[in-house]
């Protein structure tokens, strides 16, 4: 049974032997992704194991994020100052090294359900003890895993004079807890453990937490460490089209899903613009085309006009993007915990603002009854409905001042006295935003600690179950998530309307399914509700350019019959309904023109279009040219830039970035290093003024050997063939 109050420690030596004391010397330790990993703790663990063969260690979590491993001396000149800005003092996980380079000892294992993007293609361990499975499902795949120990990252606060813990970036936790306790009521030996860091935002609602929810907790402000934050990637004209069209189709009064990276950030952007300078959005609509081509569907389910009700956020992730929306004003609709208010508020029929009437509607609904008893009065406190000051007592309600007032709604006077004496202001509780973790930039993290506490409590973190589906709450989560758009990224569609997102053919993974699909079905399931994803059209690799959109791929990650809106920085597709000729029709217009006859040629091949069928003039112009053509002119009047929230960044390492990135992609040609140095040597010898700032970021301003010089050299040559000198 779980300890009426956990044990303290201040050092994660004692915790581990403490949780070998509860568990034996077989630990499955199971830990959030992201912030909510106890870095110092897991850290103890591992070595411990690493040291005892004795002891049997599995970990599982996902998104085991660790500092970049930089593979030539002008990386590491390059990202060493940043790396040391995102991780600060933050220790590294000790486990990634081994788990990476497939180096793990014999007794030791890790399971991950989420890998860090691209980053573990073929490494055997990482793959083959990759565990595919729905983020609203993690918790009961790490029971069956055998999870008998669970450690993850707090904070703690005062709140109503006693020590309350927060679960803070990560209350995916949630799920679990409930059934851990319920094998340990069975007899099973488990451990739920807790690691204190200060830095952490305190979150309220669910994710605060009575301390008896942990075992053990470890608290030392030596283990407070800086937060990963890592800066944002630019946002390309590509990704801002991308952003500019998804945009469009979001209704006002509505609910949106968005994830991290560059198209999260150009959906928030869009928002913002859309919000601030509709004439400005409208004008790069009409640049784009999608104004004209898709004209119909944005009338029907979208819109162009600010966001005068708001939006409500519900999501699996809390990214930065959202912090921008909250801040230009664009999530602020509330929604509340009580399907009967909701369900008025949807109507329009009452507003949060208290009045007399929102009484009767609320007895006229059966939610309260006429004639008040001790569970209406709380109930209507609660709410906020009522004044929190008011005491109920032998059937009458007493103010703060001591009138007493008969609690029957139907006696006329007592009504009026009710009206005039009990009624509060506004409705409490509203949330503007639910999810299940957060991620993002130093600045999110500060604003989230800065928040006082009536404000911070809009910010709901809760069970993932909770934002992800709509099993065991259905009612009140199809009122709350109203008009909702649920965006994400993919990486491939076919033309029959399938997408893979997380994987490659041939089997190796390249991330994880996250929630996607479960936002895909509810988007089916939810009336009004609408599944948008997100592609780049193309990609590149080694100066290959290749379709993203493609007849048919051996891995998907939403099958075709939940096909709904694809979006590409050419415009939108609406599939949902649609005939297989319409589908692979609609796709054909959003792709890239380099690759559409070919792809037409193979529809037409396997009699899933007509042989006479040619794509629309109108949709053959579809090129990096056209956008770049059309978005270009607003980036003169200080629109659409690359990092249009700002960034972590100096301007030095914004292009400097973007050089590395050429430089790289140069080397993996053939013949690259021969030409690189040629540009190199045959570039003149003295060092342009404006190329000194980006030297001295990369302290090769002054060299002192035949390498440097010829790395300054370099990066020279690279900058003025990339226009920034």
């Amino acid at each position: 049974m779980p300890s009426p109050s956990p044990t303290f420690l201040d050092d994660v030596e004692a915790c581990v032997d403490a949780i070998l004391s509860r568990v034996g010397s077989r630990i499955v330790l199971g830990t959030p992704l992201g912030l909510g990993k106890p870095n110092h703790l897991l850290n103890a663990v591992y070595r411990r194991a690493k040291a005892d063969p004795s002891l049997r260690l599995t970990l599982m979590t996902g998104l085991s994020l660790a500092r970049p491993k930089t593979h030539s001396e002008l990386e590491k000149r390059f990202l060493g100052p940043i790396v040391e800005r995102v991780f600060g003092d933050g220790p590294d996980l000790d486990y990634v090294g081994d788990y990476t380079t497939d180096r793990l000892p014999e007794n030791i294992e890790v399971l991950e359900f989420f890998l860090t993007a691209g980053q573990l293609l073929g490494r055997k361990g990482a793959q083959q003890h990759y565990i595919s499975s729905n983020y609203t499902l993690v918790g009961r795949d790490m029971m069956i895993q055998g999870v008998n120990v669970f450690a993850q990252s707090i904070t703690k606060r005062q709140v109503a004079g006693e020590t309350r813990f927060s679960l803070s970036s990560n209350t995916d936790s949630l799920d679990l807890f409930p059934l851990l306790r319920a094998d340990e009521r069975k007899g099973r030996k488990v451990a739920v453990v807790g690691q204190v860091n200060e830095r952490l935002p305190f979150m309220y609602g669910d994710a605060m937490v009575p301390p008896e929810t942990f075992d053990l907790i470890v608290d030392n402000r030596r283990y407070d460490h800086t937060l990963l934050g890592p800066p944002g990637p630019p946002v390309e004209l590509a990704d801002h089209a991308i952003g500019l069209n998804a945009t469009a189709l979001i209704k006002d009064g509505g609910t949106l899903q968005i994830g991290i990276g560059s198209l999260g950030d150009a959906i928030a952007y869009g928002c913002c613009l859309r919000h601030r300078g509709p004439a400005s959005f409208q004008a790069a609509l009409d640049a784009i085309g999608v104004a004209d081509a898709s004209a119909g569907l944005i009338a029907e389910i979208g819109g162009t006009a600010p966001f005068e009700a708001g939006l409500y956020g519900n999501t699996e992730m809390f990214c930065d993007g959202y912090r921008h929306l909250y801040e230009a004003g664009v999530l602020k609709r509330e929604v509340f915990d009580d399907p009967t208010i909701q369900e008025l508020l949807n109507e329009g029929t009452i507003t949060p603002e208290i009045t007399p009437a929102m009484l009767d509607l609320l007895v006229d609904r059966g939610a309260v009854g006429e004639r008040l008893g001790a569970e209406d009065v709380a109930y209507l406190q609660k709410l906020g409905v009522f004044k929190k000051s008011l005491r109920f007592e032998s059937d009458r309600i007493v103010t703060a001042d001591g009138i007493e007032i008969g609690a029957d709604l139907g006696d006329a006077g007592s009504a009026a006295a009710i009206r005039a004496h009990c009624l509060a202001e506004r409705l409490e509780g509203g949330t503007i935003l639910h999810a299940g973790f957060f991620l993002g930039p130093q600045a999110m993290y500060a604003m989230l600690r800065d928040l006082d506490e009536s404000e911070s409590r809009r910010f709901c973190m809760t069970h993932i179950r909770y934002v992800n589906q709509l099993y065991g709450h259905q009612r009140l989560a199809t009122l709350q998530r109203r008009d909702a758009r649920f965006m994400n990224t993919t990486m491939i569609a076919t033309l029959m309307g399938a997408v893979c997102s997380d994987g490659l053919d041939g089997g190796q993974v390249v991330s994880g399914v996250g929630g996607q699909y479960n936002f895909v079905a509810m988007a089916h399931a939810l009336e009004g509700a609408r599944s948008i994803l997100l592609l780049h059209s193309t990609r590149t690799s080694h100066d290959a350019i290749t379709s993203n959109i493609v007849w048919n791929y051996g891995y998907i990650t939403i099958p075709r019959h939940l096909r709904d809106i694809v979006i590409t920085e050419y415009g939108i597709a609406d599939l949902r309904g649609r005939q297989d000729q319409e589908v692979i029709a609609a796709l054909l217009n959003i792709s890239d023109s380099r690759f559409q006859e070919a792809l037409r040629m193979q529809a037409v091949s396997a009699g899933k279009l007509p042989d006479s069928y040619r794509i629309p003039d109108r949709f053959r112009r579809n090129s990096p040219a056209r956008i770049e053509a059309n978005l270009a002119p607003f980036r003169s009047q200080g629109l659409f830039a690359p990092y249009p929230f700002g960034s972590d960044l100096t301007a030095e390492e914004q292009v400097l970035g973007k050089v590395l990135t050429g430089i790289k992609a140069r080397l993996g040609r053939r013949l690259g290093m021969v030409d690189l140095v040629k540009d190199a040597v045959a570039a003149p010898l003295a060092v342009p003024k404006a190329a000194v700032p980006y030297l001295v970021r990369l302290g090769l301003d002054r060299p002192s050997q035949i390498r440097e010089t010829m790395l300054r050299r370099i990066i020279v040559s690279e900058l003025k063939a990339g226009g920034y000198l």
